[in-house]
This record gives C-alpha cells, structure tokens and sequence, in this order.
C-alpha cells in the first residue's frame, strides 16, 4: 500500500477490503475526497478559482461573439445555504452552467439513422456506453445536436447521471446531454466530479412514467471548482488510486477464489474419505483454519451442504455396533405396512425392485441398508387444486398449501390461501397430516420440502405439492434431512419431466435409492445436524454484523 495515501483512506483500507462492496466503496470515498480538496494538498501559488473563472466568461464572451453558442441568461448567485460542506481556500463554489458550456440532445428524424457508418455516430443514452467511452451502434447522416469531441455525455432521462466521454463529434439524441469545460478545465476532473455527484443529480428527476432532468436543472446543478492547477493534481492522484483499486480488486478476487477453492477441496476430501482417519485428518485442517474459511458466507453456504451429505453418507458421525440395524427397521416397517393392508387403510401395491449396485453412489456404512423411497412411504401422491382455482380461496377456512408456502426451513404462512371446509371434505385424498413430509414438485422450487407439524390446524396442498407419508414417524426428521440433501436433490433433478415447466413424478419418486441408517443413529444424525446447522446460522449472522459494521464505516466515511 503505497505510502502517499491519504491517512482516512489508510486507516480505513482494511475495512473497504473485508466488506465484499469495499472497492467499490473505496472508488467512492476518493472520489468524496477528492471533491471536498481532502485528496491532495493545496499550493498557495495556484492561480485561484476566482480568477479561472473570470477566463471563463472571458471564452463564453469570445464564443458568443462568434456565433458559435448563445448567449445565455446570468445564473443565481450561489446562497450560502446551499452549499454542502466547506471547501479550502482558492476554491469557488459555481454552477455547472457557470464553467461549462451544456447541450442538451435531440433525436434527429430515424429517417436520417443507418449502420454503415455514414455521417456522425448517434448516441440515444445509457445503453451506448462503454465503461468510458461509448460504443456506436447507429450513425445519423443530419444531426441535430452534435456534441463536439473532447465532451462529457451525461444521461438526462431513465436512468439520469451515468457519464462518458466523447472521442469525437457525435450525434445524441434526448436522452443525453453534452457537458464542454471551459477555459482548458480539466475534461476528467469534470467526469469525475459529475460521477461523485451522481446520485445527487439524479434526486432532482421528475416524471411519472420516467425520471429525466431538464436542462434548467443541469445549468444550476452545484459544483465545487478548484484552481486550474489543482484540478490536474486531482486527476492524477484519482487515476494513480483508481488503477491501485483495480489491482486491488485483482487480488481480492483472486484471495476470495483461492479460499474458495481450498474449501471445496477440503469438503470434496472429507466427502471421499475412505476410512476415519483420512476423514479426521482433512477434518482437522477444516478446523484449525475455521476462522479463515469462514469469514465469507459462500463457504457457510457451502458448509451447509457439506454438512448434509456427509449424514446421508454415514460419515457425519460414528457408528455404534450396539444399534439395531436398519435391516431390523425395515422389517418393523413391512409388518405396519401389513396390517395397514389388513385393515383397509392403505391398498397392497406391487413391490419395488431391489437397488442395484449402480445405483448406489456411494459405500454406506455397516447397519444401513439401500431401499427404495416408496418402501419406507404409506402415501406419496400429489395434491390437487380445487375447481375453480383462486376464485375458491376464502379469508377464513382450512390452509390450503402452494409451493410457496413451502420451505427447507419450515412453513411460510404469511401468504397461505384457504379454502373452505366444504372444499376441504371433498378432497379427502390430499389432506396433510401431522408429521407429513410435503415436498414441491413443480416449478422452480422444485424439491424444497417442509415437515407438517404434529398437532397443527387442518390443511389441503396443491397439485404442485407431493404429500409423503411415512409408515413410521420416527423417521420423517431423518428422510427431511435427506431430502434436502445434495444426494437427493441430483436425484430431483436427473427425474424432473416437462418442457416448459418442470416436473416430478410420484411413480419416478416412489422408485428413488436412498440410504436408510439404524432408528437409533438416525436420531443421533438428526441432532448433529440440526446442531451444526444451527452453527451456520451463528456464523452468518455473524458474518452479516460484521459487514453490517464495516458498511456503516464505509459509509460514514463517503458521506464525510
């Protein structure tokens, strides 16, 4: 970090790297600076403000005198209180109209554009800049309003402040205006000027259908004007800090793609493991560079995931031989089934073929077992919408359950539509019980799932929910851990049908290989789990505070 930097900017250079809008924040706190004479110091031998603008007028004179713009009225005397901070000696607070010579655009007749390059290149607004200079798509063979080379073009409508410059006469239309320095100002300290008071221009937009900026506005908009000679100091050290931000942001995202990358090797190694130790070695590295890892939320993101397939894949926690094999639970599951049958409550159904090793992703431990998702499920069938769709919907009835209700985190409610109990008797297939497993399978939240809670109010689900049902409660916690695993997901979408909008079958989802543990460790897996989940959600908070803070600092320091 160079030595040279201002000392705001250097007391505050870390936070503006920690906080993941720092370089862009860091852009504006230079420029804030720079505007406020805060950047550079200031050389008493300079030619002062004052006296660059009597040359000024003395060019306007000169310009008006040989026709080549008109002469225009005197602006207002600049009020006290109009002034936004205070700026040093041998500056002058102006109105832009007062030191620059403004156009404001005008379409010309379409009949005039073409795309073969024949007259001057025809600007319309934004959406032909560059990230300095413009690049034209339309050239215009009669302009109307030219705005000659070496000038600024600033948008004046939808959006209202984003500039350019112009490397040549160009045509521009209305939704651009052309700002021209006068007097041998600086045309870059004028770009960045207008750039740091951007958003402050853009607060005087008018319009109900767009905002936009007359001409009026921009003439009187108010501008702090350093000498001459500070002007180009100004520039210089802006454009040495500003290249310092771009390698800045270089290493920064080369930083953040290395941590990254160490993460994901790390999670892809822990996921590999092919014995404890291994597992415990790469664990150990997680650990003891935990606080380096995570310091950014996309690697708690990534955690979370990791978090989840490492219990679907028995290595989240250790084993104990003592459990009753799952093998054991199935068998207790096919007895329930049984005497469901028995007793009319649910229909015999064909049994599912045995998972094949091809299908088995990856070696579970000893005491699981590979079955299929309809082994272990009494109901699986999507819900229905009730006839006449929204028009049925009342304030008060039963919770009628869509999509967007549907969460990995639990129910959303605040939006829930309800039928009514009449509706409600008529759909006895799609009622949601307590314990129930709901799960989307259309659209774009396909394969979010919520787990119904036990002794909650009466509902109904749509067509775009599945309702699924276990034979035994005790492991509808552990199938919602899975089901919002990585594993399952892959699954959800490898099966997912339908062109236009996506899909899944009941009959592809019955069929789906999952990896079922012992009763006893499931529960064990469940609290591990939740415990580290809920870890991730301190850490995120955390981080979140934490940029919270430095934001506030950022700010502060941009609003000086």
């Amino acid at each position: 970090m160079p030595n040279s930097l201002n000392p705001l900017l250097q007391t505050h250079f870390d936070t503006a790297l920690e906080h993941p809008n720092g370089i862009k924040k860091l852009r504006e706190l230079i420029l804030t600076l720079a505007m406020q004479g805060k950047l550079v110091p200031q050389d008493p031998n300079d030619q002062p403000a004052s006296e660059l603008l009597k040359e000024i007028q003395a060019e306007k004179a000169r310009l008006v005198a040989e026709g080549k713009i008109k002469k225009s009225e005197t602006l207002p005397a600049v009020k006290e209180e109009e002034k936004l901070f205070v700026i040093p000696k041998g500056w002058e607070w102006v109105r832009l109209g007062d030191s620059t010579h403004v156009i404001m655009g005008q379409s010309p007749d379409s009949r005039t554009y073409n795309q073969i390059a024949v007259g001057l290149p025809f600007y319309q607004g934004k959406s032909d800049y560059g990230k300095l200079y413009p690049t034209p798509k339309v050239w215009c063979s009669s302009p109307v309003k030219i705005a000659p080379k070496n000038s600024i073009l600033i948008s004046v409508r939808a959006p209202i402040g984003p500039t350019n410059l112009c490397q040549e006469d160009s045509c521009i239309g209305r939704g651009l205006s052309a700002i021209i320095p006068l007097a041998e100002c600086s045309l870059f300290f004028y770009l960045y000027l207008l750039r740091k008071f951007e958003t402050k221009l853009a607060s005087y937009g008018t319009g109900s259908t767009f905002q936009a900026i007359t001409q009026k506005v921009l003439i009187n908009f108010l501008i702090p004007l350093p000498p001459l000679a500070e002007q180009k100091r100004i520039v210089e050290k802006i454009d040495e800090l500003f290249l310092l931000c771009d390698e800045l942001e270089i290493l920064k995202k080369s930083k953040n793609s290395k941590r990254k990358d160490l993460h994901q090797s790390v999670m892809t190694q822990m996921l590999e493991a092919d014995s404890q130790e291994s597992f415990r070695k790469h664990f150990q590295f997680l650990t003891s560079h935990f606080h380096e890892l995570y310091s950014v939320k996309e690697n708690v993101k990534e955690l979370r995931k990791a978090v989840l397939q490492l219990a679907v894949m028995g290595k989240l926690i250790p084993q104990d031989p003592n459990d009753q094999p799952a093998s054991e639970l199935l068998k207790e599951i096919q007895s329930e089934k049984a005497r469901l049958v028995a007793e009319g409550k649910v229909k015999k159904s064909e049994a599912l073929p045995a998972v094949k090793e091809e299908e088995k992703p990856f070696v579970i431990p000893k005491g699981w077992e590979w079955v299929r998702l309809g082994e272990v499920l009494q109901k699986f069938g999507a819900g229905s919408t009730p006839l006449g769709g929204k028009s049925v919907y009342s304030q008060d009835g039963i919770i009628f359950l869509r999509s967007q209700n549907i969460w990995n985190d639990g129910l959303y409610l605040e939006d829930v539509a309800r039928i009514s109990k009449e509706i409600h008797e008529r759909m006895k297939g799609t009622r949601v019980l307590g314990n129930d497993l709901l799960l989307n399978i259309t659209g774009a939240s396909i394969g979010r799932s919520s787990v119904y809670p036990e002794n909650f109010e009466e509902a109904n689900v749509s067509q775009h929910v599945a309702i699924l049902r276990t034979y035994n409660m005790r492991i509808v916690s552990f199938l919602h851990k899975l089901i919002t695993s990585d594993f399952f997901q892959s699954l959800v979408f490898k099966e997912q049908v339908g062109v236009s909008r996506e899909g899944l079958s009941m009959a592809k989802l019955s069929k789906f290989p999952i990896p079922l543990p012992p009763l006893a460790e499931q529960k064990r897996i469940v609290e591990k789990v939740d415990q580290l989940l809920a870890l991730c959600d301190e850490l995120e908070e955390r981080i979140g505070k934490a940029e919270e803070k430095r934001g506030e600092i950022l700010e502060g320091m941009v609003r000086g």
